[in-house]
C-alpha cells in the first residue's frame, strides 16, 4: 500500500491540480468578480512556468517530499501524535488542523521579517488576481515551505494519508481562494465559515498596507479571527481596490526572469509598513 501511494502521489496530485486549474479558469472567465488589470498572456505563461520550475526544483532537492517522510517515520512511532496514542482519525484531523495553522503562522512570518518578505514579494508583484496567482511563489521560498513542513511532518509523526491529504486541500483551495470568481454575497458569507474564500482572500493583495498584513489563511478562515488579522472587505471595494504592491507596477515585472530577480532588487517601497 505504501509502494502504491508513493508511486501514484504525483500523477493524483497533477491530475487533481490541473483539474481544479482549468475548472476555475473556466469558472471565472464566465463570472468575473473584477474586470482584468493585464491580459492573461501577459501574465499566466509566467506565473504557470514559475510552477513548471517549482515541481522539478522541488523533487530535485526532496525527492521524496512530505508523503514520502510521512510514510517512512510511521512505522517508527515518532513525534506527536503518535506519543498522544490518538486514534488514525483523530491523528489525521489533528494533523491537518496543525498543519493548516503552521501554513498560517508561515505566512504571517513570511510578511514581518524583511528578509523573507523579499522572497514572498513576488508573490504579490502579479498586477493581477486571479487561479495562476495561488501558485505564483519564488523557488526559494518554495524550498523554504518544504523544509518547514518537512520538519513539522517529522515533528507532528503526521499520518501520511492526512499529510497527502492536507497538500491536496491546500492547492486546491489556494487556486479557489485566488480565483477572480463572482460568488453571491449570500454564499460568500456562508462558505468563508469552513473556507478561505476569493473575496477574503483578495483584500490581502491589496496595494494598501494595512490590508496587505490581513487575511493570511489559505485553507482554513479560522486562523484570521482567533488572531485578529481578519478584515471582512477592502477599504475601496472589491472593484475599486488596486492589486499589486508600489515596487513592481511595470508590466514588464511580469515576465519569468524579472519575477524570478525580484526578491535580490531594492524593496524600498515595496514592503507594507503595518506589522501583522
Amino acid at each position: 500500500m505504501d509502494d502504491l501511494l508513493i508511486a501514484h502521489e504525483p500523477k493524483l496530485r497533477l491530475g487533481i491540480f490541473f483539474g481544479v486549474l482549468i475548472l476555475l479558469a473556466l469558472a471565472e472567465a464566465v463570472w468575473p468578480r473584477r474586470p482584468r488589470a493585464a491580459s492573461r498572456w501577459a501574465r499566466w505563461p509566467s506565473n504557470l512556468g514559475i510552477v513548471v520550475l517549482n515541481t522539478l526544483l522541488l523533487r530535485a532537492v526532496f525527492p521524496t517530499a512530505a508523503v514520502g517522510l510521512a510514510l517512512a517515520l510511521e512505522p517508527r512511532d515518532i513525534g506527536l501524535m503518535p506519543w498522544l496514542g490518538l486514534s488514525p482519525l483523530w491523528s489525521a484531523v489533528a494533523a491537518f488542523l496543525l498543519l493548516d495553522l503552521a501554513i498560517y503562522l508561515q505566512h504571517v512570518m513570511f510578511h514581518a521579517v524583511p528578509a523573507l518578505w523579499r522572497l514572498h514579494r513576488m508573490h504579490h508583484a502579479d498586477l493581477d488576481f486571479d487561479v495562476t496567482t495561488g501558485s505564483r511563489f519564488h523557488p526559494i521560498e518554495i524550498l523554504l515551505s518544504m523544509a518547514i513542513k518537512l520538519m513539522l511532518v517529522t515533528a507532528l509523526g503526521a499520518p501520511a494519508a492526512a499529510v497527502l491529504a492536507f497538500e491536496i486541500v491546500l492547492n486546491a483551495t489556494a487556486m479557489f481562494n485566488h480565483s477572480n470568481l463572482r460568488l453571491p454575497g449570500s454564499l460568500d458569507r456562508v462558505l468563508r465559515l469552513a473556507v478561505v474564500t476569493p473575496d477574503m482572500h483578495r483584500v490581502h493583495h491589496s496595494i494598501d498596507k494595512a490590508e496587505t498584513d490581513s487575511n493570511f489563511g489559505f485553507n482554513l478562515p479560522w486562523w484570521d479571527r482567533l488572531f485578529g488579522t481578519y478584515r471582512p472587505q477592502p477599504a475601496l471595494g472589491h472593484r475599486g481596490m488596486t492589486i499589486g504592491i508600489d515596487r513592481f507596477r511595470d508590466p514588464g515585472e511580469l515576465r519569468l526572469d524579472r519575477m524570478l530577480w525580484q526578491p535580490f532588487r531594492s524593496d524600498r517601497s515595496s514592503r507594507p509598513e503595518a506589522k501583522p
